[in-house]
């Protein structure tokens, strides 16, 4: 725990056991309990009262939606942030899928402990994804967010929730909202309508306290830039958090509020006719018709990004190929899984790249005011569901894999006592649940994989993690699924399953190329990180040495493994 809030704790803890005695003993008592009349007068006990009053930090979690790390340089108060406060430059998820990976930031668990491992159901009676996994399992009552509330904090959720998490319509055409979930005292989630942009529905809670759905119908296509930027999901979503921090930023409590923004996801469906990106931008930063290198890029002009800013862009993937590992360490090569057409052009690549520039404009202005409103004693962290790859390993767009461009994401501070600079301790998402509790001095549950990180926004070099693991669950795509991410080629449905470990030397992954849910065929990747790139697979040539081998100790270790033995892994 950040050594500051650790004394402020024990000095309140302090303050109410001696109120508490002191309402105890306070004079000589009679026997029934009454007051001596002959003892002296009592005064009030106001130095103890004011001791009492919580002076924990806010916190305000920013989780932004298929981000990758080259267009963090585009941002102009993400950047500010980065010089001003923490940033981890070893941060990774634990899958680059968003419903497992969001479901794992929630609880702070694995997603072979959440059994969250799809964004869709697939089968009803025992779904393996979406809403339908991550409230069949246990999950709700596993939240960070619940932990806060027993704490003390006022909690709230803005954006996007859990894929599927969605209003039901009835025969009779009305719509029902969806359940109501515990662990969120406001909660003002946009459901999926809202991944085009405009038009969708959002939550809010009744004075009951359950959830109701509020409409935020598409502006018209005549409507003013102003009009529709005002309809567009992240402004809506930017509108709902600094509502919530205006209304508790001066209440004795703390608070803690998740912002979920959708962008840079792509769209589903159309929303206006003419504006066929599948990145779209709020108005005023789209480019001008005709001007494919115009609009709002940020602190780069957008002709100024290239494909080259896309690392290992167009990477041949013929020496990628994964490697059995047989007995007395023999190896032989495995049938390619990267098998996709290569439909991504250049073109369009780099057309997407700087649609997604301009579309994560709108959440760096929305950094701005919410910094502004927060105040320099709040927490702010910024960081990703999952990265993103156009092009990259040549896999078309999506995401998935278990590769740089996919897993790793932004995990910058800024708050109380953080010192600012460049921090290598690996970290994960799932450790963010537990980094949340350790500040708010709640107990952290025993179910959490994850570890905290909060002593080391104000001691940088302190000792943490070493490793990242990730996991990756295949299953042909369903209705419903939003990562397939067609407009850029994507490629969710080739990658296999897999678990991969991570360290400074290398990635080891063992995929299984067995595509049913009960065979296993086992082939290995390994890469040297002498490059900026998974360029080759290495494992036939490196398996056998010191960091290989620790590297497929630490993966044997991790499979199916107990939260403690999950979190003593990393170190």
């Amino acid at each position: 725990m950040n050594p500051k809030w650790s004394a402020l704790l024990g000095a309140g803890l302090l303050a109410v056991v001696a109120l508490v005695a002191g309402l105890l003993v306070v004079g000589p008592k009679t026997v029934a309990g009454a007051a001596d009349p002959s003892a002296a007068p009592v005064e009030e006990p106001a130095a103890e009262l004011a001791a009492t009053t919580d002076e924990r930090p806010n916190m305000v979690l920013i989780l932004m939606d298929d981000f990758s790390l080259e267009l963090l340089r585009t941002m102009p108060e993400a950047t500010r942030m980065a010089a001003e406060g923490a940033t981890y430059q070893n941060s990774f998820v634990i899958d680059s899928l968003c419903c497992p990976s969001r479901a794992a930031l929630l609880t702070g668990q694995t997603p072979h402990h959440t059994k969250v491992l799809t964004n869709t159901q697939n089968d009803p009676e025992h779904p393996v994804g979406g809403w339908s996994a991550f409230q069949r399992y246990g999950n709700l009552e596993k939240q960070f967010s619940i932990g806060l509330q027993e704490a003390g904090y006022t909690t709230g959720f803005v954006g996007k929730y859990i894929n599927a998490y969605e209003a039901t319509v009835g025969p009779d055409g009305k719509r029902t909202p969806p359940p109501t979930v515990p662990g969120w005292d406001t909660f003002n989630a946009l459901l999926g309508g809202a991944y085009g942009g405009w038009g969708y529905q959002s939550t809010y809670l009744d004075s009951a306290g359950e959830v109701q759905l509020h409409n935020h119908p598409q502006p018209a296509r005549s409507a003013s830039t102003q009009e529709k930027d005002a309809a567009y999901a992240t402004n809506v979503t930017r509108d709902y958090a600094l509502d919530f921090i205006n209304a508790h930023r001066d209440d004795e409590e703390p608070y803690f509020l998740e912002i979920a923004a959708y962008g840079p996801h792509s769209r589903l469906g159309h929303h206006y006719p003419g504006l066929e990106t599948w990145f779209p931008a709020a108005f005023a930063d789209q480019a001008p018709a005709g001007d494919p290198a115009g609009g709002n890029c940020g602190r780069v002009e957008c002709a100024d990004l290239t494909l080259k800013d896309l690392v290992g862009y167009g990477d041949d993937r013929s020496d990628n190929a994964p490697t059995y590992l047989g007995r007395g360490g023999r190896t032989s090569q495995a049938p390619a899984w990267r098998t996709n057409k290569v439909s991504l052009s250049d073109e369009t690549a780099l057309s997407q790249y700087r649609d997604r520039a301009r579309m994560v404009q709108s959440i760096d202005r929305m950094i701005t005011q919410v910094r502004e409103a927060a105040g320099e004693d709040t927490y702010i962290m910024l960081t990703s569901d999952n990265g993103f790859h156009l092009g990259q390993h040549q896999l078309n767009g999506g995401k998935g894999a278990p590769y740089d461009s996919d897993t790793r994401v932004p995990m910058v501070v800024v708050g109380p006592d953080v010192v600012p600079g460049k921090r290598s301790q690996f970290v994960n998402n799932i450790d963010l649940a537990p980094t949340f509790l350790d500040i708010a001095g709640a107990p952290t549950p025993a179910y959490v994989s994850g570890s905290s990180f909060a002593d080391t926004l104000s001691r940088p070099r302190l000792p943490g993690g070493r490793y990242a693991f990730f996991e990756h669950t295949y299953a042909k795509s369903h209705p419903g699924e939003v990562d397939l991410d067609k407009g850029s080629g994507g490629t969710i449905d080739i990658i296999p399953s897999y678990l991969a470990v991570r360290g400074s030397q290398g990635l080891l992954v063992r995929f299984d190329l067995d595509k049913s849910w009960r065979g296993t065929d086992h082939a290995y990747e390994l890469y040297r990180y002498d490059r900026p790139w998974e360029d080759r697979n290495v494992f036939a040539e490196d398996h056998a040495k010191p960091y290989a081998r620790d590297l497929m100790r630490r993966l044997n270790a991790y499979d199916g493994c107990a939260p403690a033995v999950c979190r003593a892994l990393t170190r």
